[in-house]
């Protein structure tokens, strides 16, 4: 339940969930995200039908208009016809402009013609565009007459989803990846491994898919819930053979999105160590370690942390067992990457180097002998040796490491980029250093985050992250000059999934959220516009969502309140265009039997020292999805 304080303001409209005014520059009839850079809107319409000819050129514009067509034709029951030749008759040119940044696209429709013109994935997001223009009317399918040019604000727009925790099927990566494209995102961070479990197929090494790809159980509740903890006794896992990455890879290619395959180390790696326990920190005989047990017991009172697994853990949280900095591990991690670089043909490759626990490194014989060879000052020193090594093998192989902020800890690797989560700070210092830096503060872009109160939603990990705060993030912090912001390619939000097990809880967790990202990564901060946003633009792209059944969060309405005659006049905007809004304000629930709401209407004025009337609401979608009940008190 929401509960928002209005402040009394006499014959002032206050507008809840926004302090900023419409930009009057943004013609309301255009419902697009991101919105574009140049807008100028023309009169009358651009009347798409079925077999219309479409001149594509070369193979990369033909698959762009391959995939509008598929698009249209699945939605609306129509199609394009797509030649190499331009006649009279066509009416949809597309041709590539060697002078235009590679993402940068103009799109001119007129009343009997469409042109787009740009780098090849920018006429892909011209078309993603036209799609977001396109306005059933009738039996008639409109496009507005507009001109429009427009680029990125960020070459790095990425997204990150967690398969290690809960293992999700080619076909809803794929899902997600039409997604992803739709709103102009371009990078897809893919978190394969981690302590519950390793997802991609090594040939050289089976037990990785045979034993680290599974476990027998998975905690239930949040973390902490329990103590001990409590197991659904369902066995987990799954992966992906290599044929099915690379068509992943290939899937997203054509849609302009570059894979980025993320191979957690020196931490994260219990899964691998169940499998391949040699890999770890200590000597094993006979498939065991035999040293190396810290008797430390979990804050929670469940079983010792610092324990040396030899399965794959079914909680979450930090986990102890760490690769040992051995000649042995760096063969083997040498032996994954190299099959990894074969199928991601990615610039850039993820090694994680997150929440590594140094306490087996400090009683490891294996690993106080590295740091005494090397001359390293401490385990913090050692975990950058570890790095470095991994980073001379990547650039030998014409590839870039990007890791998340601890890679700064004991000295960054020469050529590493950052991905800052931990707020902005590491990010900062990289980016003061002279690295590439990726930012993904938690505070912002940690989309596991709860979108309500606990006990109004499904259950999340922590926090709350509502939609407009996800939109007010800016990439470029200001503590950096001019030449050091250079340094920030861009932004990234972060799908964690130790409390997302199904497809539709992942989408219900990423959708609206991930149209805030795009704006933020595709917009100059100074042009971006919550109200608008959320008030004309957001609940047409909602609206198609729901036609395409993803499970959204529905959001809570805009909520306008004017003094009037001694009233209060209340206006409701949906945040899913189409949708039904039900309304109580006399202390009881809002459901399908509450009042319907038509138009404004009025609510009594409070007497002094009453407590505020609440006005109770619930959104039903065209699709007959229907929100929770959403609570405002009105003063």
């Amino acid at each position: 339940m929401n509960s928002i304080k209005f402040i009394k303001l006499i014959c002032l409209t206050l507008v809840l969930l926004s302090s900023h005014l419409v930009n009057a520059q943004i013609p309301k009839e255009l419902a697009l995200v991101p919105y574009p850079k140049e807008v100028e809107l023309g009169s009358g319409s651009f009347i798409l039908q079925d077999k219309v000819q479409l001149f594509a050129k070369n193979d990369s514009q033909r698959g762009s208009a391959m995939l509008f067509n598929s698009y249209i034709n699945k939605r609306f029951g129509i199609r394009t016809y797509i030649s190499a030749q331009a006649q009279d008759y066509t009416k949809i040119k597309v041709s590539h402009d060697s002078d235009m940044e590679e993402e940068a696209y103009h799109l001119s429709v007129k009343n009997n013609q469409i042109e787009i013109k740009g780098g090849d994935a920018g006429i892909f997001y011209a078309f993603q565009t036209l799609i977001q223009l396109i306005e059933p009317k009738g039996n008639e399918l409109h496009i507005p007459v507009v001109e429009i040019k427009d680029k990125p604000e960020f070459g790095y727009r990425g997204l990150m989803i967690d398969v290690s925790r809960h293992f999700r099927t080619l076909e809803e990566m794929k899902q997600v990846v039409d997604l992803m494209a739709h709103f102009k995102l371009n990078k897809l961070h893919w978190h394969l491994t981690d302590d519950q479990g390793w997802r991609l197929e090594i040939k050289k090494y089976p037990k990785l898919t045979q034993v680290a790809a599974w476990r027998d159980s998975t905690i239930i509740g949040q973390y902490g819930n329990y103590k001990p903890f409590i197991y659904d006794g369902i066995k987990h896992g799954g992966f992906y053979t290599q044929d099915e990455a690379r068509e992943l890879v290939r899937y997203a290619a054509e849609r302009k999105i570059t894979v980025i395959p993320e191979i957690e180390l020196p931490g994260h790696s219990s899964a691998v160590l169940a499998a391949y326990p040699e890999f770890g920190s200590f000597d094993v005989v006979n498939g065991v370690p035999i040293k190396g047990l810290i008797e430390a017991k979990r804050e929670n009172g469940n079983s010792l942390n610092n324990e040396i697994s030899t399965f794959v853990p079914g909680y979450w949280g930090i986990h102890y067992n760490i690769f040992g900095p051995k000649e042995e591990t760096f063969k083997f991690l040498e032996d994954v990457l190299t099959e990894v670089m074969e199928i991601f043909p990615s610039e850039y490759i993820h090694i994680g180097g997150d929440e590594v626990p140094k306490d087996h490194w400090k009683t490891s014989e294996i690993a106080q002998s590295v740091i005494k060879k090397n001359k390293l000052k401490d385990e913090h020193e050692l975990q950058s040796y570890f790095i470095k090594r991994i980073e001379k093998f990547l650039n030998k192989n014409g590839r870039n490491l990007i890791g998340w902020d601890e890679i700064l800890e004991g000295g960054l690797a020469p050529n590493a980029t950052v991905m800052s989560w931990r707020g902005e700070a590491g990010g900062i210092a990289a980016a003061k250093m002279g690295h590439d830096v990726i930012m993904t503060p938690n505070s912002h872009m940690y989309i596991d985050h709860g979108q309500g109160k606990q006990a109004d939603e499904p259950l999340f990990i922590c926090c709350y992250l509502p939609l407009e705060k996800v939109y007010s993030y800016h990439p470029r912090p200001m503590d950096l000059t001019q030449d050091q912001q250079k340094h920030i390619l861009g932004v990234q939000a972060n799908m964690w999934t130790e409390y997302v097990p199904s497809f539709e809880k992942m989408q219900y967790m990423i959708f609206p959220r991930l149209l805030a990202l795009s704006e933020v990564a595709w917009m100059p901060q100074e042009e971006k516009d919550f109200s608008n946003f959320a008030k004309v633009r957001m609940p047409k792209q909602l609206a198609e969502l729901d036609q395409q059944k993803i499970n959204f969060r529905i959001p809570e309405a805009l909520v306008e309140v004017t003094l009037k005659d001694g009233k209060k006049e209340v206006k409701l905007h949906s945040s899913v265009a189409g949708s039904k809004i039900y309304y109580t304000f006399d202390g009881h629930k809002a459901d399908r039997t509450a009042h319907l709401y038509r138009g404004p209407f009025f609510m009594p004025v409070n007497g002094e020292g009453q407590e505020p009337l609440k006005l109770r609401y619930i959104i039903v979608t065209p699709s007959n999805r229907e929100s929770g009940m959403y609570t405002v008190d009105v003063e």
